[in-house]
């Protein structure tokens, strides 16, 4: 152990750690769930720390030794090589401030080392006088949570689901000639094809691609320069337009000062429209997992027009069944980003007067439904739609049995005698070409060609 010292006295410490006094106190303060922030937010943060001393040395405010000092520890955490020493649980107080205290320390620290200078001597570096100049948690953690959600929604859940919709739409094109019968209220309805029902789902994950780039850009605005309450008391007015260069040189994306401050620390507004599009994408992929699960029900007394991929036995008692487990796996995954996603929303509604005081847990929530959705998505794709087969066969017997054929029927004879016809079917067991020529309603040939499935589907005219 090292005894290390804050404004409120000494503290022992791991001599291995990096972090101080102050984390210390925290880590003993928030037994709660053992969890700590997650890393990529811990990246983010490290990313704006160096941003920070980068823009303090142009203004002539750090040394150009501190800055480097600074900026290199700073760059060790960003790129996740100083995790381990970041232990405060997500559960602690709502402004961030001892996830922020912790990596000033830490950056503090590092930097004595590099300098070869004890730890926890605070030389050359001091935590809260260089690390943390011109900032204030405040301003600090909300720009970090609007950076490393925007990097991890960039990075992570638009690749995922641009691969989603990339194998959705292969299968959409090799299913393109299998016609089935379509539903709706679950009951049968009209005839389309399988490629028609798959590009469905390909467009709604291009539509989840699109949801995603809408939460970047709600994310746009960074906090950065406010400090305390959004006056930006000791801090420089050109340090935050400097910062956000900084950060977008680093990160390819388009961020931007608030354009009011007192807005950006006070309010998450920003946060809770990025959670609302991450449970719309959680709502649609549900819908695609459960639809193919629905399709390839079965294997003999379900829908059984899908083949689904075999990935693991389905029962330890019954021998042979094999569930639709990469569906249920979306599913649960979307039922608790949703849940996450609505946490940030009450989240949201937790902005009293000047500063949000539920930061970490909006942090923790949305790079966890990032996270998931990414990692389901991904998942899906390759374990299960990628393989995806239709049994024709079967697609071609329920289409042949349906009664909604007759839907094709009513130019010819009417909505009321088409509807007598599909009852009269129905009781007789008959078909609806049986029922119709029986009825002397329509002449056979004419009457085959409005049956044609194909030509319900929109890819071939149905004949006048």
């Amino acid at each position: 152990m090292r005894t290390e010292v804050d404004s409120m006295g000494p503290m022992d410490v791991a001599a291995e750690a990096l972090y101080g006094a102050s984390t210390q106190r925290a880590v003993l303060n928030f037994p709660i769930s053992g969890r700590p922030l997650p890393p990529a937010f811990i990246h983010g943060l490290g990313l704006t720390k160096f941003a920070c001393a980068g823009a303090n040395e142009e203004l002539g405010l750090l040394p150009p030794e501190k800055s480097r000092l600074i900026r290199q520890a700073a760059r060790e955490m960003a790129e996740g090589r100083l995790d381990a020493h970041f232990p405060v649980d997500v559960f602690q107080t709502g402004s961030g401030t001892s996830t922020n205290t912790n990596a000033n320390e830490v950056i503090a620290n590092r930097a004595s080392q590099l300098a070869g200078e004890p730890v926890g001597s605070k030389r050359p570096v001091h935590p809260n006088d260089d690390v943390n100049l011109c900032q204030s948690s405040n301003d600090i953690i909300p720009t970090a949570l609007h950076l490393s959600v925007a990097l991890a929604l960039q990075q992570s859940l638009r690749p995922a689901l641009v691969h989603l919709q990339a194998v959705l739409e292969d299968r959409a094109q090799a299913f393109a000639g299998v016609v089935k019968i379509g539903r709706t209220h679950l009951m049968d309805a009209t005839p389309l094809t399988l490629g028609q029902e798959f590009s469905g789902y390909a467009t709604q994950a291009a539509k989840g691609v699109g949801r995603v780039d809408k939460a970047v850009a709600a994310l746009r605005e960074l906090a950065v320069g406010g400090t305390a309450v959004g006056t930006g008391i000791n801090c420089h007015p050109q340090f935050a337009a400097r910062v956000v260069r900084i950060l977008n040189e680093e990160t390819g994306l388009d961020f931007a000062e608030a354009r009011n401050h007192f807005e950006a620390q006070a309010a998450r507004d920003d946060a809770v429209e990025a959670a609302g599009h991450l449970a719309t994408i959680a709502g649609s992929l549900t819908k695609i997992a459960n639809d193919i699960r629905l399709l390839g029900s079965g294997p003999r007394s379900g829908l059984a027009e899908l083949r689904l991929p075999a990935t693991q036995p389905g029962s330890s008692i019954m021998p042979g069944k094999v569930n639709p487990v990469m569906s249920e796996m979306l599913v649960q995954v979307c039922l608790y980003v949703q849940g996450l996603t609505h946490t940030v929303v009450a989240c949201g509604r937790e902005g009293q007067f000047e500063l949000n005081a539920t930061l970490p847990l909006i942090a923790f929530a949305l790079h966890e439904a990032v996270r998931l959705l990414a990692g389901g998505a991904r998942a899906f794709a390759d374990a299960c739609v990628a393989g995806i087969e239709a049994d024709e066969a079967r697609c071609q017997e329920l289409v042949q049995r349906s009664l909604m054929l007759v839907t094709a029927l009513t130019p010819h004879i009417g909505y009321d005698r088409a509807a007598a016809v599909a009852k009269e079917a129905l009781a007789s067991g008959k078909t609806l070409r049986e029922v119709v020529l029986e009825q002397g309603l329509m002449d056979a040939t004419k009457l085959d060609l409005a049956l044609d499935p194909l030509g319900m589907t929109g890819l071939r005219g149905t004949p006048a």
